[in-house]
């Protein structure tokens, strides 16, 4: 394509857009509409229709002992480790209040996820407890898939071979950037040799995929700088790369101000960076499996998604589908398909809901009839690319419109009553799932909610 349509193109979609984890998206949750007796009856209505398959558990562990300034997950920062063995006390008993709502003796655990903060921030003595005491009385799925999020400079041999000895085969890495320019500006350290010390234990002691988080767009990052990164980790060898774009949210995210607008790649500059890592990531092998998603050929991911089996929540792209999914600690969200619930976000407020023995939910969203077939979609547009368009459903008209420029611009095409994201379209992804967003058309607010789609 060439740079002036491009750069069109560019200055025409780089508006405010949401990633799409789900639908409706947080801001337009109609929490007025929910609570948690509500929640507690979807959780059950749910899990007796998909037992069978297993449920999902996302962990949040929100603690890290430093800020990384570009960071825009709910964390708490201390160097006081007392901390944990009262955060998964209280994540126990908020997943015991869970097994009464589900009233099975023996629970199918389909996937375990860790994240954060930095999961690693917690000893290898007491992720084991977590992880026991989540799995006490239960039996995991033949297929099951735990995983965990870490950080190089802190993962030591303790943690990989414990949670291994627990069935995690998954681990991802956050790396964002081996520039030290940008380490020190993000305040996010750690060395080349730090991640292939994790690799190397990883590997030898049986993990299966290996993700790399690597961020675009970050403060101080050149085309060289992405370069470099790229090549060291095509160098360390992972199965897959999550190549994200920076989310410059300082009005949510305030440790973003320790730099400005000024430091960052914007516009042309910052989607040039994205076509620099994405040519060399597929140019050694890995596939485009979906939005800022790489994996190898061989990997559970890209087969996820040449079936049609590929999902996409909260945590991203995942190569499984579960009916239910728990999120348990503090910001957690969990979803039952036709409802989604959010624990509220503060240490102290966790604490303190669960020691009076009640579920930490401070918000939610009941989905109806409209919300379903949308997040449909939505889900099929992000996972496969391509969307059915249902026969009868009121919202198709309107749809269709709002497709008609980014039809005119090469981003997508339209064939009766079926979408097809062109291979243009892929870098305007969240920008044509814009167009089946019924709940963002109704509102002009969109500037402080969403970080901007390039």
């Amino acid at each position: 394509m060439e740079t002036e349509i491009l750069n069109k193109l560019i200055n025409k979609y780089n508006v405010a857009a949401p990633r799409y984890t789900s639908y409706p998206t947080v801001p337009f949750w109609e929490n007025e509409k929910f609570n948690a007796a509500d929640w507690k009856d979807r959780v059950a209505l749910n899990f007796s229709r998909s037992k069978d398959k297993g449920i999902s558990i996302y962990v949040h562990l929100p603690y890290c002992e430093s800020l990384c300034t570009y960071c825009g997950c709910n964390t708490r920062i201390t160097k006081n480790h007392k901390v944990e063995d009262p955060y998964i006390t209280s994540l126990l008993k908020e997943w015991n209040m869970y097994k009464e709502i589900l009233q099975e003796e023996k629970l199918k655990i389909a996937e375990i996820h860790l994240g954060g903060g930095t999961p690693t921030f917690f000893t290898a003595e007491n992720l084991h407890r977590l992880i026991a005491g989540l799995l006490e009385g239960n039996e995991k799925t033949t297929d099951a898939s735990f995983s965990f999020e870490a950080h190089p400079a802190n993962t030591t041999y303790e943690h990989l071979k414990t949670l291994n000895e627990l069935g995690f085969k998954r681990l991802s890495l956050g790396i964002q950037d081996f520039d030290e320019n940008v380490q020190y500006i993000i305040n996010r350290h750690q060395t080349v040799e730090d991640v292939a010390r994790v690799m190397e234990d990883a590997r030898k002691l049986g993990y299966e995929s290996i993700n790399f988080d690597l961020i675009y767009g970050l403060p101080l990052q050149t085309a060289e700088s992405v370069k470099m990164t790229i090549e060291h980790a095509m160098k360390l060898n992972p199965d897959r790369i999550s190549f994200y774009s920076y989310a410059h949210v300082p009005w949510i995210k305030p440790g973003q101000r320790k730099f400005t607008e000024h430091d960052l790649p914007v516009g042309e500059e910052k989607l040039n960076l994205y076509k620099l890592g994405k040519q060399m990531i597929q140019d050694h092998g890995f596939q485009d499996v979906g939005m800022d998603h790489f994996a190898k050929a061989d990997d559970a991911l890209y087969l996820a998604s040449m079936d049609g089996t590929l999902h996409r929540n909260f945590m991203g792209y995942a190569d499984r589908y579960t009916p239910l999914l728990i999120g348990l600690g503090v910001s957690s969200i969990s979803d039952s398909w036709t409802a989604f619930a959010q624990n509220v976000k503060t240490v102290e407020e966790y604490h303190e809901l669960i020691g009076q023995g009640k579920l930490p939910v401070v918000k939610g969203h009941i989905l109806n009839e409209e919300d379903l077939v949308i997040r449909e979609y939505i889900l099929d547009m992000m996972c496969r690319g391509k969307v059915q368009l249902k026969d009868g459903f009121e919202v198709n008209e309107k749809i269709l419109i709002r497709l008609i420029p980014l039809k005119a611009d090469g981003l997508v095409e339209v064939d009766d009553h079926t979408i097809q994201i062109t291979e243009v379209g892929k870098s305007f992804l969240r920008n044509v799932c814009m167009a089946f967003d019924e709940r963002l058309q109704k509102t002009k607010e969109r500037e402080n909610l969403f970080s901007q789609a390039i």
